[in-house]
């Protein structure tokens, strides 16, 4: 069986033919786009990064759009595996909410503090995806809804419309998580405006004898 050879990093694997998958593909490009910069890399440099001929890049992609749009697609996908997992648990929804928000919170934080240079880029490649993105927000507001819901039954959070809820939820948080205030997250003030926030909201949200 053939072989070809993939650089990560500074480390060099064999993989067979047969093995070039998408993974294996979107692992490249993460690298390529590392070291070339987002406005130099192409597909060739994929292609060569592993080995191949453009025509194995093109099985899984049609251009150079789709494999942005899948990267972005996969870092999205990372944020949210988490999220899900707290939704489905059987915590009490105030306990949900204020862990789904720290899971957000931490995820993105984690990412920028650790790799400011790939967190930059996935944040160029987020932003050309922007039905991806709308997607990724819509999908975060309904998890938001199942769990403001759920407190609602049980008569743990006032009445109210859930969703609407979720939305101020969201916005009200949103420099605590959004990539675009990444600059302020080490702020000395930002943990007590995080609290702050988070007891606002939930004085909002609580029933109050």
């Amino acid at each position: 069986m053939k072989q070809y050879y993939i650089l990560i990093g500074k480390e060099e694997f064999i993989i067979a033919d047969s093995t070039i998958s998408r993974t294996s593909i979107l692992d490249a490009a993460e690298e390529v786009l590392r070291r070339f910069g987002m406005a130099k890399s192409n597909l060739s440099d994929v292609a060569r990064a592993l080995g191949v001929s453009h025509a194995a890049i093109y099985r899984h992609f049609d251009n150079k759009a789709a494999l942005r749009e899948a990267m972005a697609e996969r870092w999205l996908n990372h944020v949210m595996e988490p999220l899900n997992a707290i939704v489905a648990n059987n915590d009490e929804p105030e306990i949900r909410l204020r862990s789904w928000l720290d899971t957000l919170r931490a995820f993105k934080r984690s990412r920028a503090l650790t790799d400011p240079e790939l967190f930059a880029m996935y944040m160029a490649l987020t932003a050309e995806a922007a039905d991806l993105l709308h997607r990724h927000v819509e999908d975060m507001l309904e998890q938001l809804t199942v769990i403001i819901a759920d407190g609602i039954a049980a008569g743990v959070f006032a009445p109210c419309d859930a969703r609407e809820s979720a939305r101020a939820f969201y916005l009200a948080t949103t420099r605590f998580h959004h990539p675009s205030h990444a600059g302020e997250w080490e702020l000395s003030d930002s943990d007590i405006n995080y609290e702050i926030t988070w007891k606002l909201l939930m004085n909002g949200l609580t029933i109050r004898s």
